[in-house]
Order: C-alpha cells, then structure tokens, then sequence
C-alpha cells in the first residue's frame, strides 16, 4: 500500500492516496473490505471495529473520491490521469459534508488507570466515526490557513498529494523528484541531439 509509505502526511491526504500509479496503471488500495479494514488500522490506532462491510467501503470510497476533487480544484490540479470521478465541486462539498453529518465525533477526556486519554464518542459505528473524522480534517485542510500548501505532485505519472512542509519540496516523495530530474535531464539531452 504505497499510501501507508507516506505517514506524515495529513490522514485526509492519505486517504486521497489510496488511489496511485505506477508506470502500467492507476491502482486502488481501498479494493476491498479488507483493504479498508487494513488501512483505518493503520491510520487510526483507536478503530477497533472489525465489522466492516461493502457500505462502509463504498462510502470510504465516495469520500475519497470527492476529496481528490476538492484538491484537485484547491491546487488547481491539471493532471487528467489524476481525475477523481466525483465531477463537479457542488457534489464533493455535499459528499463532504455528508460524511461529517454521518457519524459525528467529538474529543473527549477520560481518566483511567491513572491518566489521561482521548476518547470519541459519537453515534454511528467507529467507522462511520473514522468517516466523520477524516472528513471534518479535510475540511480543515482545505479551508484553514495551511491550504496553500497542500499540493498535486507533478512527478512524471504520479496523482498524488502532499503537504508542503519545506520550502524547496515540489514531489511527494524523493522517488518522484528524481524521476522529474531524469526527465528534465533526458528532455535536455534529447534536444541537444
């Protein structure tokens, strides 16, 4: 799952990586309900809800897809193999929103065993909750002072996003950066030939 190689990157942007691609095909690591069960576990330490079923992937799925629209539309993406399938921007602000209405989780403190901890409580079943989380982080994202940072990667066939968090990063990963120097470098060469 290349979007578990990027865990610093905000859960909302990995999310939206679970789509990728390599140089044959894009590829979807939310394929199945074990798919998403592996990945809430790997995002989301507290998910402990193992009764998953194809509603809660679709509705993984549609949320993913609107928020690669919302990037798409925020970074002024151009990548056409980066298309999410959720079109129009009115439809991933409805499925957005959705997703937080759904199940809404809030923080709250518990004291146990002599200290403190997080807990989020909320109706609906711990995915639906992970759901309403991650979409309320995305709207965050998105609307919130760090906007301007998030970013589509340019790296030669890569639909991925990042956060910018150093001013001299333009890839999302050092894999994608030396792929657009080779091809800077070749398309130099080339021309000088």
């Amino acid at each position: 799952m290349p979007a578990l190689l990027h865990p610093d990157e905000p859960v909302p942007v990995r999310l939206m990586n679970t789509i990728w691609a390599d140089r044959s095909s894009l590829h979807d690591d939310l394929a199945t309900v074990d798919d998403l069960r592996a990945w809430l576990a790997a995002v989301d330490p507290e998910h402990g809800d193992t009764a998953l079923g194809e509603a809660d992937l679709t509705a993984f799925r549609s949320l993913r897809d609107a928020l690669r629209r919302l990037a798409a539309f925020v970074t002024d993406d151009t990548r056409e193999k980066a298309a999410s399938p959720t079109a129009e921007v009115a439809e991933a602000v409805a499925e957005a929103n959705h997703a937080v209405e759904a199940a809404p989780a809030w923080p709250h403190l518990e004291f146990g065993d002599g200290d403190l901890r997080l807990s989020r409580p909320g109706g609906g079943s711990s995915a639906a909750r992970s759901r309403s989380l991650i979409a309320s982080q995305a709207i965050a994202l998105l609307t919130g002072p760090g906007r301007e940072e998030l970013r589509a990667c340019y790296g030669p066939g890569c639909v991925l996003y990042f956060v910018k968090d150093h001013p001299r990063r333009e890839w999302c990963s050092a894999g994608c950066g030396n792929r657009a120097r080779a091809a800077r470098h070749y398309a130099r060469h080339k021309s000088e030939h």
